[in-house]
């Protein structure tokens, strides 16, 4: 089916503009509410996405994926206004991640597992959904023309698009969940809260096809491709629909099918050679301190930023013939962005690029950070997911201790 969208001729501005507030040139207002406009007439869409993410120094993108989404208006959802399927982009029918207003759902192909959240089991003034690309793009263009808050905005003629940045000066982040959230403070991130997005929008169909967002910690940009319109109804979308047949299917309160399970502790640590942050290869075996602290991270997890101090403190403490800890990069497969996280944050310990293998044999999952503890016979003794600095570091010092002081009683008896 084609388009439906008829291609007309719009009064378009002739030069850039800069605005500053929410006082717009009269041209730049009614093009962007035409493209709101046009965006509302999309009962569903299809499409191909092309996500890159860079990390604050990266000179390349630490992680770029290709996914294929079905997006539906949902009027009845009053969170996002949009019910959504995200794919395999090689594979349409295998779902990655699902969403129809009521509950999301994530899919663990590893564990031939799915996962339903229902949203009650956090008290967040949001959902913790991302929107799908023209959903996305419409709540932040509404924002600009309705905003109160310290905005400014640049308006470019690029050619056969136009380019729109948006650039947001509040005491805290922005993000669009729906609706524009001023997020709560995190302790574990820094730098400035300016947000700032950036939203390519087409001439010849008036809608958007690319959006990049920028914050302190992180930036991220999505590109639509091969967008199909109103091939479906809405009414069509049925997220079970999705599910594999032969897939366990729980609450997101009972747990992913990824999270470490109780027989770890007790087992011998899976053996691994992988790559650290200068590209050189590192073996379990090479680590033959008495006892060795794996942290499975995620550059880019808040939680685990704040796990460093921690971790370069027990190497100052303990690091030598009795300690050694290392950190395993389960996100991002990306040598540069390693060495660049591991130099920005002065870690004293190897940081390793995972593998599917090892996070798998580990049971350690996507949710990071997760330590384990091993012992010199490199049995798992102790695993925490997570990280509170109120109580993590304690909790893992004292098992630390009390290893080293079993190997070194061992020793006195030989």
């Amino acid at each position: 089916m084609k388009n439906r969208f008829a291609t007309g001729i719009w009064h378009l501005l002739l030069v850039p503009i800069i605005i500053v507030g929410c006082s717009q040139h009269p041209d730049e207002r009614q093009f962007l509410e035409n493209v709101l406009d046009r965006l509302g007439q999309i009962e569903s869409a299809s499409y191909h996405t092309i996500n890159e993410s860079w990390n604050p120094g990266d000179t390349a993108a630490a992680m770029v994926s290709h996914r294929f989404v079905k997006e539906f208006f949902n009027p009845g959802d009053t969170t996002i206004g949009a019910a959504f399927v995200v794919l395999d982009a090689a594979d349409n029918s295998r779902m990655e991640f699902a969403y129809d207003g009521k509950v999301r759902v994530l899919a663990y192909h590893e564990h031939h597992g799915i996962v339903i959240d229902d949203f009650t089991q956090r008290t967040l003034p949001f959902r913790p959904v991302s929107p799908p690309f023209f959903n996305y793009t419409g709540s932040i263009l509404k924002y600009v023309l309705h905003t109160t808050d310290s905005i400014s905005t640049e308006f470019e003629d690029m050619g056969d698009h136009w380019f729109l940045r948006l650039t947001i000066m509040e005491e805290t982040q922005v993000e669009f969940f729906g609706k524009a959230h001023h997020m709560p403070e995190n302790p574990f991130l820094a730098g400035e809260p300016t947000s700032i997005y950036e939203i390519w929008i087409d001439k010849a169909s008036q809608l958007p096809f690319r959006l990049r967002r920028e914050m302190s910690h992180n930036t991220s940009v999505v590109t639509c491709l091969d967008p199909a319109f109103n091939v479906e109804p809405a009414t069509a979308f049925n997220i079970y629909a999705y599910f594999p047949p032969d897939y366990e299917v729980r609450a997101y309160s009972a747990g992913t099918p990824a999270a470490v399970n109780d027989a770890m502790p007790g087992k011998r640590a899976p053996d691994w050679v992988l790559t650290d942050s200068e590209g050189m290869p590192v073996s379990l075996d090479d680590l033959d301190s008495k006892v060795l602290l794996i942290m499975f991270t995620g550059i880019g997890c808040g939680p685990c930023q704040a796990a460093i101090p921690f971790m370069n403190r027990m190497m100052e403490e303990f690091g030598g013939p009795d300690f050694q800890a290392v950190a395993i990069e389960s996100w991002v497969r990306n040598t540069h962005s390693l060495k660049n996280y591991a130099g920005r944050n002065r870690l004293t310990y190897p940081l390793l690029s995972a593998t599917d293998e090892v996070i798998r044999e580990y049971q350690a999952g996507a949710a990071v950070p997760v330590f384990y503890v091993l012992d010199e016979n490199r049995i798992i003794r102790k695993v925490i997911r997570g990280y509170s600095p109120a109580t993590t570091g304690d909790e893992l010092t004292l098992g630390i201790k009390h290893l080293i002081n079993e190997s070194k009683g061992s020793s006195g008896k030989n």
